[in-house]
């Protein structure tokens, strides 16, 4: 893959969450959750830009603020069909490769971004590939796809879950798009949960956050795992929360 190609990281969020309104600036540890979230993300090495792809709704302004008053650039559009706000975000970011994760992920990963973007550009050409959130906590899920995948995506799907999951038009077509095998730990790790969905999901991050002090934003997953290992019950704040798949 040439080597000028430009990859740009794009974070959806919005304030109108349905589980949990207002998840993203609710404040965790002193500090928005959005913010842990970009904070880390501007740490990944790979990546040549990073964009916030929110709402053209008044309530998401404060969000798109948060965004800019850390020199994150924002983009706006359609609450409901995120496919394309997400395709309109890597257009205005002239991206080449788009990294895609979920502003309600405080906890994610930069390395493992990096790891992503390293297999997704080194290995035989790509059209997708995404870490495996049924092996890693949830709360790491990202995913990375060829801006051409992306346009094909938003001007050919139709279905109500293809313009709201943004990807599984591409993944769903295994015969065009060339799928490679989901990033994988190469231990097997507790089934963790560190997305925030619900109460609980922010109870258990803000103590993970609290409990990493200084390192709260350098700290690796495997750091978080350790802080876990040392407190085994903060694990059944959240255990009774169901992840919503997409396939």
């Amino acid at each position: 893959m040439p080597l000028a190609q430009r990859i740009v990281c794009v974070s959806q969020a919005r304030m109108t969450s349905t589980r949990l309104p207002g998840k993203v600036l609710m404040p965790v540890a002193g500090r928005p959750l959005i913010r842990y979230h970009l904070e880390r993300l501007m740490r990944a090495k790979r990546l040549d830009g990073l964009v916030l792809a929110t709402t053209t709704n008044a309530t998401d302004d404060p969000l798109a603020e948060a965004a800019v008053q850390l020199g994150v650039p924002v983009f706006r559009g359609d609450e409901h069909d995120v496919l394309g706000r997400f395709a309109g975000a890597a257009a205005a970011a002239r991206a080449d490769i788009v990294v895609r994760v979920t502003g309600d992920c405080p906890l994610i990963d930069p390395a493992l971004v990096d790891d992503l973007i390293g297999c997704f550009v080194q290995g035989e050409p790509l059209d997708y590939l995404s870490i495996d959130p049924t092996r890693y906590p949830r709360g790491l899920d990202a995913e990375i796809f060829t801006r051409a995948a992306l346009d094909a995506a938003d001007a050919e799907a139709t279905e109500a879950a293809e313009r709201e999951h943004v990807t599984p038009f591409i993944y769903r077509h295994p015969e065009r798009f060339r799928l490679g095998t989901p990033l994988a730990p190469k231990q097997a790790v507790p089934p963790h949960r560190w997305c925030v969905d619900e109460l609980s999901d922010l109870e258990l991050v803000s103590r993970i956050l609290t409990a990493l002090g200084p390192r709260v934003l350098s700290a690796g997953w495997q750091d978080v795992c350790k802080v876990l290992d040392l407190n085994p019950g903060w694990t059944l704040i959240n255990r009774d929360i169901r992840q919503r798949l997409v396939h």
